[in-house]
């Protein structure tokens, strides 16, 4: 929609537009995989988990090698192992995200030797999707063993008295650790006695590190009390490649101020090295076959993906700072790049100077394009992370939406080089897809394994938006703008013919653990900008919209706009996928 078209439907605004406070995501998605609609929540009598998730397909046969996928990591004298099966002790049937409750479990088929950690949690509007780590001391040192037995336990809270619906009461437990030890999980019981001492195990202090909490899993209230009691996902306070720290895969539970009632740990991965247990060459080849993503691009997008090689060869530029009448052409594999250093604005790559070669390379090359993927070790090695990256040569301008009213933004969002990535999370235990990362801007969100699409198998599907290559897991309208309003900047998926299964034309360009195994190309290691310093005037971009605005409509557009990340902006083009924070960090850390 131009501009023109924008000053006749301006006088429609003000009956639509209200001023709102704050930056929201706004999700108008199918979203019949993640939980129910709110009249289907009204009319239930009682929520409640009724079927457990499997993939689609069954797992391949792992190439030999290492400790992949072979059931058990030892952490240094703490022997691990994964148990996803599991026995209901009591559940909420109201309360926490959605108002459709929590389950409470204990793990099941406990392989011989093992000992229970702690217990599991998750919300009702999922499938049965988790795993708890089970330990075994194989240190042979009886005076000090990696394992003890709490010495009491301290009741934390009760359901009864509690006026919501639920199958009896609950109880949760935490195990008091004798001197040295560390309690990493919780005991629930449907009974006021407290648990045997044999029920669970305590973990030396030196095999542990710090926690905190991730996602909110249950709370009485059916929204967010930070003040009340509550339930969440656990995650390790330190992540990143380097970090060796581990969440057993249970809950936290906090009572009003904003920290771990009872100081729970993680587990913390004391052998070192991590080759043993990520994949080699073969194994990753393989997880790529598997689980490698479909990606559908919107039927209208104009700005597909390509090859790097295919950018360069087409005419791509390098411009240096303070020669820019001379820019260079790149060779193909970018070995005239310069290398490492930092983003310090000296050097950028541009599209060819030519108007048609320029449009043209805007477009990408969907035939030709590549999928990059860095594969890294997360959580002290028991998991997998594959990050998978699209190179796009054009990221398109952005639209706004009000109510039925869509409204172009001029050049805002427009810049030149786009990498986008989703993330695969693997266990290490046993080869399977645990969840996803979907990465949407500056920010993006992890999905589980449970409530994604699949196709082909065991491959997830992502949907790409138009225009702005951000990624999800279902297709419709996500709106970037304020709540209580129907206004932002859109994000629109759809499923089209446009489809890129990312597994096609893998290239792995970094697995750093393997060592020379993996030769990195030499454009991954540019630094700087792959889009022009900013070429238009963001002010006067915003201006020309204003112009049509009146009142409390032109402050609410003004806000929205300047409170959005200038990735979203497009003032200027992106740096690689080596400068990005979870290059070596977890996603969204």
């Amino acid at each position: 929609m131009n501009m023109h078209t924008i000053v006749g439907i301006s006088f429609t605004f003000l009956t639509i537009f209200m001023l709102f406070n704050g930056l929201r995501i706004v999700e108008s998605l199918n979203q019949s995989s993640f939980s129910c609609s709110k009249n289907v929540y009204e009319k239930r009598e009682l929520a409640r988990i009724q079927n457990t998730f499997k993939l689609p397909s069954s797992l391949p046969s792992w190439p030999p090698g290492g400790g992949f996928a072979g059931g058990t990591i030892d952490l240094g004298g703490l022997q691990v192992s994964q148990v996803t099966t599991f026995n209901k002790i009591w559940a909420a049937n109201e309360g926490g995200p959605g108002n459709v409750g929590a389950t409470f479990y204990d793990p099941a088929s406990i392989p011989k030797g093992f000992s229970v950690l702690g217990c599991y949690s998750q919300s009702n509007n999922l499938p049965l999707f988790g795993h708890l780590l089970v330990g075994k001391d194989v240190s042979n040192d009886t005076s000090n063993p990696t394992l003890k037995l709490p010495i009491d336990y301290t009741l934390v809270w009760s359901s009864v008295s509690l006026n919501i619906k639920k199958n009896g009461d609950g109880y949760i437990w935490f195990p008091n650790p004798p001197d040295g030890y560390k309690a990493v999980g919780y005991v629930v019981t449907a009974s006021s006695a407290k648990p045997p001492l044999d029920k669970v195990s305590c973990v030396r202090s030196d095999l542990t590190d710090s926690l905190e909490s991730d996602v909110w899993v249950w709370g009485p209230s059916n929204s967010l009390n930070v003040n009340g009691f509550n339930v969440y996902s656990s995650r390790p306070t330190n992540r990143g490649v380097g970090a060796m720290s581990a969440s057993i895969g249970g809950f936290v539970v906090q009572n009003g101020n904003g920290s771990n009632t009872f100081s729970l740990s993680c587990l913390k991965n004391l052998k070192g090295s991590l080759v043993n247990v990520m994949p080699n060459l073969k194994q990753i080849e393989t997880l790529i076959q598997t689980y490698s993503p479909v990606v559908y691009f919107h039927p209208n997008e104009p700005y597909l993906p390509s090859s790097v090689n295919w950018f360069f060869q087409n005419g791509a530029l390098l411009y240096h700072e303070g020669d820019e009448s001379n820019p260079s052409p790149i060779n193909q594999d970018g070995s005239n790049l310069p290398q490492g250093g930092s983003n310090d604005g000296t050097y950028w790559i541009d599209l060819p100077k030519d108007s048609s070669s320029k449009e043209r390379v805007k477009k990408g090359d969907l035939e030709d394009a590549n999928a990059y993927f860095h594969v890294k070790p997360m959580y002290g090695g028991l998991f997998t992370d594959i990050a998978i990256w699209l190179f796009y040569p054009f990221n398109g301008a952005s639209r706004a939406k009000v109510e039925f009213i869509n409204i172009s933004l001029g050049k805002i969002g427009e810049h030149v080089g786009d990498w986008e990535h989703v993330t695969l999370r693997v266990s290490n235990l046993n080869g399977e897809l645990n969840s996803v990362f979907y990465s949407q801007h500056s920010w993006g969100t992890w999905v589980s394994a449970s409530v994604l699409e699949y196709a082909n198998g065991n491959k997830p599907i992502v949907y790409s938006s138009l225009n702005a290559h951000a990624s999800y897991p279902k297709p419709g309208l996500v709106l970037l703008g304020p709540s209580g309003v129907d206004i932002g900047i859109r994000d629109d998926t759809a499923k089209s013919d446009k489809v890129m299964d990312t597994g096609l034309r893998a290239i792995v360009v970094s697995a750093e653990y393997l060592g020379s195994a993996v030769v990195e190309p030499p454009w991954l290691n540019f630094l700087r900008k792959w889009g022009p310093k900013i070429d238009y005037d963001l002010d006067k971009e915003i201006n020309k919209v204003e112009k049509v605005l009146i009142g409390k409509v032109k402050k609410a557009f003004e806000n929205i706009v300047k409170s959005l990340p200038r990735e979203v902006l497009g003032e200027e083009g992106p740096t690689g996928p080596k400068v990005k924070n979870s290059w070596s960090g977890d996603e969204m850390s």
